[in-house]
């Protein structure tokens, strides 16, 4: 694609960056094909070759540019960043840098309604502090009839019990954990249950609790700067455990259990590439970050095996096969463990939950949450699992089929074959 940045233009880092984007754009459309959004709206301008127009013509526009407007913010603000389109490109475009900077230039020209402010405001302050977002949600919980009526859908029901995690420092290999910061409210079984399964493979889970928000909830909700300073502020707490002084080896790796934060953790060190005194430790962190399944499928799954007749289907999260490329590696897992998986048609498609998607864009999450559900409910699966918790709570939302993180589902089966076993031993 043919751009014209001056060169008063390109002397500025976001341009270049997305002067290098755009180049390598042939506008073939391919990635429309793709789209969620072009599949529901059939707007050129809700597809991502429409979009990546919208902001070249916003980046080389002065900033009094009246065809800058909020439809063209509009038409951003719908895309779910789900990057099927990266997935489907011929070219490589790295469609989601552009959007980045797309983003923050929409924001600075057309500035929001003040409501629409305080909504994002209010989403970053109540989701990213895991004590803050626990309050709340139990007092949402408590107080359900009163919540307004868009938030009530989203509100869900208490969570199943963590139960207890193994003792920490009792196996030599060792690695961190990103808690997160909704999902020890929403799931906190979650990474229990990485902890108890880990545990069985000879790993630890070394506990880092000054750790929190990956900062990606800030970044996508254009306060970039606020996510920048949460992922240096999470480096500074995992690089203790990463260069130990006294000669000792450091952990093998930082996992995720939600996709989303994998994802953006792998991204720290393009995220802090300039940053002289960060820019080292963000490439090592994003060297060492791990989604949990890289940490299973490289492991010899023998202490695993189950006998489990229940079905399952496994929604793969965009974060997991679109940013990360990990699609398909649940599902291996899980097979050679002993579950049996249901065939899901459209896999590839986003469930509409997108971080804060769901709750910026009701409407057309929820038809994306119905599709995805009629796809993924037609093999009559008993339950439906999961990589990320934002997903996992859109899904469950429904209230159809129960959804759950599949390490959770992995953890109960093995309590029940030891629990079995015991009682088949003490029966003899």
């Amino acid at each position: 694609m043919q751009t014209h940045f001056t060169e008063e233009d390109l002397k500025k880092p976001h341009i270049r960056e997305a002067d290098r984007v755009l180049r390598s754009c042939v506008h073939c459309g391919f990635c429309n094909a793709t789209c969620p959004t072009y599949q529901l709206l059939g707007d050129e301008r809700d597809g991502p070759r429409g979009r990546i127009y919208l902001m070249k013509e916003m980046l080389e526009s002065q900033d009094d540019d009246a065809q800058v407007t909020e439809e063209t913010r509009l038409h951003l603000d719908r895309c779910l960043t789900c990057r099927n389109c990266e997935t489907t490109c011929p070219s490589g475009v790295e469609y989601h840098k552009l959007l980045d900077i797309g983003r923050a230039e929409i924001e600075r020209r057309v500035p929001r309604a003040v409501p629409d402010r305080a909504l994002r405001y209010g989403l970053r302050k109540a989701l990213v502090e895991p004590q803050r977002f626990k309050a709340l949600l139990k007092l949402g919980q408590t107080f359900k009839p009163l919540v307004p009526g868009a938030l009530k859908a989203k509100m869900p029901p208490a969570p199943i019990d963590a139960g207890a995690r193994p003792a920490t420092g009792q196996h030599a290999r060792q690695m961190l954990i990103l808690e997160g910061c909704v999902q020890p409210g929403l799931s906190p079984n979650t990474n229990a249950a990485t902890a108890r399964v880990l545990d069985r493979l000879g790993i630890g889970l070394t506990p880092a609790p000054e750790a929190g928000c990956c900062g990606a909830i800030d970044f996508h909700l254009n306060a970039q700067d606020d996510g920048r300073a949460r992922m240096r502020a999470n480096i500074d707490a995992w690089w203790p455990h990463i260069e130990k002084e006294n000669g000792e080896a450091g952990v093998e790796a930082i996992v995720q259990t939600a996709s989303g934060c994998g994802a953006f953790v792998k991204e720290y060190a393009e995220m802090l590439a300039d940053d002289p005194d960060y820019a080292a430790k963000a490439e090592r962190v994003s060297e060492l970050a791990k989604d949990l399944v890289e940490v299973l499928r490289d492991e010899s799954l023998d202490a695993l095996t189950v006998r489990d007749t229940r079905k399952l289907a496994f929604h793969c999260p965009c974060t997991l096969q679109h940013a990360q490329q990990l699609g398909g590696a649940v599902e291996t897992v899980l097979t050679r463990i002993g579950f049996a998986l249901t065939p899901v048609q459209d896999a590839h498609l986003c469930c509409g939950s997108a971080g804060t998607y769901s709750i910026t864009q009701p409407e057309l999450a929820t038809q994306l949450r119905d599709n995805k559900l009629n796809n993924l409910e037609a093999g009559n699966p008993e339950v439906i699992v999961t990589a990320n918790i934002g997903c996992q709570t859109h899904l469950a939302g429904a209230n159809r089929t129960p959804v759950r993180h599949w390490i959770e589902i992995v953890d109960e089966a093995l309590t029940r074959s030891t629990s079995d076993g015991l009682r088949a031993a003490i029966s003899t």
